[in-house]
């Protein structure tokens, strides 16, 4: 389930989840253009070892680019940093979704901060699972987690537009999505089936994006919001109709769909594109289907007298 859009308008423009989007495929790009043995080195440099963390070990001084006792750096260096395309991809995607709702509920310094201290909270969870592992974590999998754990709290009604086995696509409510990700990760955690991947971290940064956002968000906005309970949570949708498969009034995360469609069809009428064209017009029509024609209307069959014609002697013939 990968989710593409939300519906959930935001009232001030997410700088800061723009300014992590930039950092982390800046710093992406840079890495993945160094040859395998230089990105290797790298994330020991920069990643978050556990053993290094925790004091059980010490990189060779050649390799160490924090200073001594500093060693707690790398776990901010490790949240921008990613192992591969699809890797970054699909943390920078949900970044996307979801960051900027958390964000606009705390501000954006406040929103910043929360952002690192879900990533502390999530590479000390990961190290706190073996602290003498020698291997680097890195990505921004466990600071993102914190955020989808705030969006959890806050907008669980809100609509989210999902691909769903990469054929279908439709709303579901976030709850859904954001339940279904944490419980999956739960799945890999017990059976071991993601290796090579920080599952605890992921756990433990969505769990402390659950205790934090109640004192990062501002005082006036509430927790599990949504919106009218009579309307189904669950439901299917035909766009350009006016209810639903249960005889009601449209949803209202239909409404910004509704609007859209209806001004690119409005769009479309005015540059005489589609069924519409532009009267007139031939060389330059851009009607796919020709220069549009209203049908001629048809005279109706009418009931009445036939013609007879009658002649007189001596007189002309009429016609009557």
């Amino acid at each position: 389930m990968l989710p593409i859009k939300d519906n959930n308008p935001t009232t001030i423009t997410p700088w800061v989840t723009y300014g992590l989007i930039a950092v982390n495929v800046v710093v992406f790009l840079l890495t993945v253009s160094l040859a395998p043995q230089s990105q290797f080195q790298v994330n020991l440099q920069y990643g978050a070892i556990p053993a290094i963390l925790f004091g059980h070990a010490q990189l060779p001084p050649q390799l160490a680019v924090f200073p001594p006792g500093f060693e707690f750096l790398s776990i901010f260096s490790a949240m921008f940093m990613h192992g591969g395309w699809m890797h970054i991809g699909g943390n920078m995607l949900y970044l996307w979704v979801f960051g900027n709702n958390v964000e606009d509920a705390m501000g954006h310094f406040r929103f910043l901060v929360f952002y690192l201290v879900c990533g502390i909270a999530a590479a000390l969870g990961h190290g706190l699972l073996d602290t003498t592992s020698q291997i680097p974590m890195i990505g921004a999998s466990g600071a993102l987690a914190g955020v989808l754990g705030a969006y959890f709290l806050l907008f669980p009604k809100a609509r989210v537009l999902v691909w769903f086995f990469w054929v279908f696509i439709f709303y579901v409510p976030a709850v859904a999505v954001l339940g279904l990700w944490i419980g999956m990760q739960f799945v890999n955690l017990s059976s071991g089936a993601e290796q090579g991947v920080a599952i605890l971290a992921h756990i433990a940064g969505f769990f402390a994006g659950l205790v934090l956002i109640p004192f990062f968000k501002y005082r006036h906005i509430p927790l599990w919001q949504g919106g009218p309970k009579q309307v189904p949570v669950f439901g299917v949708y035909r766009p350009g109709r006016k209810g639903n498969a249960t005889k009601t009034a449209p949803p209202p995360w239909a409404a910004a769909y509704e609007a859209e469609r209806a001004a690119r069809r409005e769009r479309m009428k005015r540059a005489g594109r589609g069924p519409w064209g532009r009267a007139g017009e031939t060389n330059t029509d851009k009607s796919p289907w020709g220069r549009y024609q209203p049908p001629k209307p048809q005279p109706k069959p009418g009931v009445g007298v036939p013609k007879v014609t009658r002649l007189h002697r001596g007189d002309e013939p009429d016609n009557t």
